[in-house]
Parts: structure tokens; C-alpha cells; sequence
């Protein structure tokens, strides 16, 4: 099981959420965090991960988890909902870069995603799931390249990937209409020219009987 897969088992599946998409994460600036505020764990691996409740209506969040070194298990950290989250800085738009920054109502948090392609992947998720689940107040994003937030989206891609295979669908099934109709109308035309000759050679026995 991957690391994202168990982190939906062990953090969200039991609160009836589910996880929509994560990112693994390191600081660009680290913090100085009293030994004590850590509980002298050591070493971590951290997921910004973004997810949805099951029950209507739905409801967005944004948390920090937490994997500390030895340990087979995650640790939910903060959490946000979606609405309080305030920008979205993507650092460049004309190369892609692992760096990021998320601005909350109450926190601000530079990253370095583990690769640039991970960071866009969640960028495009953020970005779709904001568009559907928040109607006022939606996060400005910044600094971000345009297939993060146009046509060339994974999500935009895969519904042009259903539209094309519908598309491909409905043309052949056309095309079997078309083939079924056209053998349809050589069935009919045998059947007529098999009456005639059926009229005609009934009419040439009944002259040759007189």
C-alpha cells in the first residue's frame, strides 16, 4: 500500500472523509521548534493533504500530516478548512519548480515538494476542488503555470479523454447503423427480385401447361 493510500485509510476514512489528493513536503525555511513541542520524535516525513467529507454538504479541508521516523503509522497535524485558505503561490510560472507557498487566515507556510510534477499534480486538484466546493470567498493562485489553471489540466485531460472515447463510441455505432441498413436493403432486394422470378417462372409454367 502506498504512503497516500494508507494515509486515506488511517486519517480520513475513520472520520468519513476522503482524500482527494497530497503532496510530500519538506520546509524551505525551517522552524525552530522547542525539543519538547516535537516530543523528541525525531525525524518526519510530511503530506499536505487535501480531502472531502462524505456527508453532504460537503466540506473541504486542507491538513498537515505527519509520518516520524520507525513508524509505520501518521499523525494528523493542523488542519484548515478550504475557505480560510487565502493564496496560492506557485513561486514561477515559466518552469516548474517544486517550491510553493500557502497563505492562510492564520498561517503562512513555505514548501519544497518532494518533485516539481508532485506539486503540480496537487496544484491542479487544489485548483479544481476549490472552483467546485467554494462559491464566495476562492483562494487567489499566483505564480503558477497555466496548466495548472486552463485546458491542460490532468483533470481537463482525462474529461477530453471520456468526451473522445464517446465520441468514438457513437461514430461506430453509426457506422454498424449504417452497415445494418445498407444489408437491410440488399435483404429487401433479393427478397423482391426472388418474388419476381418466383411471379415469372409460375407464370411461364402455367403457358407452357396451355
Amino acid at each position: 500500500m502506498s504512503a497516500k493510500a494508507a494515509i486515506n485509510k488511517e486519517i480520513f476514512a475513520p472520520h468519513d472523509e476522503r482524500m482527494l489528493g497530497a503532496v510530500q513536503v519538506k520546509r524551505r525555511t525551517k522552524k525552530k521548534i522547542p525539543f519538547l513541542a516535537t516530543g523528541g520524535q525525531g525525524e518526519y516525513l510530511t503530506y499536505i493533504c487535501l480531502s472531502v467529507t462524505n456527508k453532504k454538504p460537503s466540506q473541504a479541508s486542507i491538513t498537515k500530516v505527519k509520518q516520524f521516523e520507525g513508524s509505520t503509522s501518521f499523525v494528523r497535524r493542523s488542519q484548515w478548512m478550504l475557505e480560510q485558505l487565502c493564496q496560492v503561490n506557485g513561486i514561477d510560472s515559466n518552469r516548474d519548480s517544486p517550491e510553493f507557498d500557502l497563505l492562510f487566515e492564520n498561517a503562512f507556510d513555505q514548501w519544497v515538494a518532494s518533485t516539481a510534477s508532485e506539486k503540480s499534480t496537487f496544484f491542479q486538484i487544489l485548483h479544481h476542488t476549490c472552483q467546485r466546493y467554494l462559491t464566495d470567498k476562492k483562494p487567489e493562485f499566483i505564480n503558477c503555470q497555466s496548466k495548472i489553471m486552463g485546458g491542460n489540466s490532468i483533470l481537463h485531460s482525462a474529461a477530453d479523454s471520456v468526451t473522445s472515447a464517446v465520441q468514438k463510441a457513437s461514430q461506430a455505432l453509426n457506422e454498424r447503423g449504417e452497415r445494418l441498413g445498407r444489408a437491410e436493403e440488399k435483404t429487401e432486394d433479393m427478397k423482391n427480385s426472388a418474388q419476381q422470378f418466383a411471379e415469372t417462372a409460375h407464370k411461364l409454367a402455367m403457358k407452357h401447361k396451355c
